[in-house]
């Protein structure tokens, strides 16, 4: 008798123990099924640079990507980038008594797919599709900052096109909320009527280099 007493007592001991340590059940609560499926929400922002040829010559372009990061591996956002150097873009039959250069820009929506973004060194792909526009300028960049004599960076025979750009990355962990990566894209321009410009002018290969900030 005193061993049943006792096995009973160690039997009640040891569910008592379990019952404190597993979930508790109520009519409302998620099943254990729906609980795994939560979406974990984070977020960053990205300042790029790329090297592209346009027009014969090696553009720069500088831009920000961002968005919303869901489970740790898709992010949903939007980017924008805009030519930052000086590559000549003269008039086809009347060009100006000024040098000439190309002035052009362009957004859109942009996915990424960040595959094993917990690993150290990991991949990337995505995408971007938006518009942007081209046109011609007077005067280079810095010409505007330091002569007043001629009213430099005027705009002019602008046009709007559509733009589609697939990218591939490598990407390093620096931190927990810093990353930095290194890869390529392809632009592919449609739709510009810029005298003297054509798509295959603006569309090409560009190598990108990214310093990521946010959650992940």
């Amino acid at each position: 008798m005193k061993r049943i007493i006792v096995a009973l007592l160690v039997l009640i001991t040891a569910q008592q123990a379990w019952a404190q340590h597993a979930e508790m059940e109520t009519l409302f609560s998620p099943k254990k099924n729906e609980a795994k499926k939560r979406i974990s929400v984070g977020g960053y922002g990205t300042a790029v640079g790329k090297l592209t040829p346009m027009k014969g010559e090696l553009g720069v372009l500088t831009g920000i990507e961002g968005g919303v990061l869901l489970n740790h591996k898709l992010m949903l956002g939007a980017a924008g980038y805009g030519l930052t150097n000086n590559i000549d873009a003269p008039h086809p039959t009347n060009p100006s008594e000024h040098k000439e250069y190309l002035q052009f820009w362009y957004t859109g929506l942009m996915a990424e797919y960040i595959h094993n973004s917990d690993k150290l060194v990991h991949w990337t792909v995505g995408g971007l599709l938006g518009g942007g526009g081209v046109a011609r300028r007077e005067g280079r960049w810095r010409d505007g900052w330091f002569n007043d004599d001629h009213d430099r960076n005027d705009y002019y025979d602008g046009s709007g096109f559509f733009v589609a750009e697939p990218f591939a990355s490598v990407e390093v962990n620096v931190t927990r909320w810093l990353r930095i990566n290194a890869g390529g894209s392809y632009r592919f321009i449609a739709g510009s009527n810029t005298p003297g410009v054509k798509d295959s002018d603006l569309s090409g290969p560009s190598f990108k280099f990214g310093i990521k900030a946010g959650k992940f």
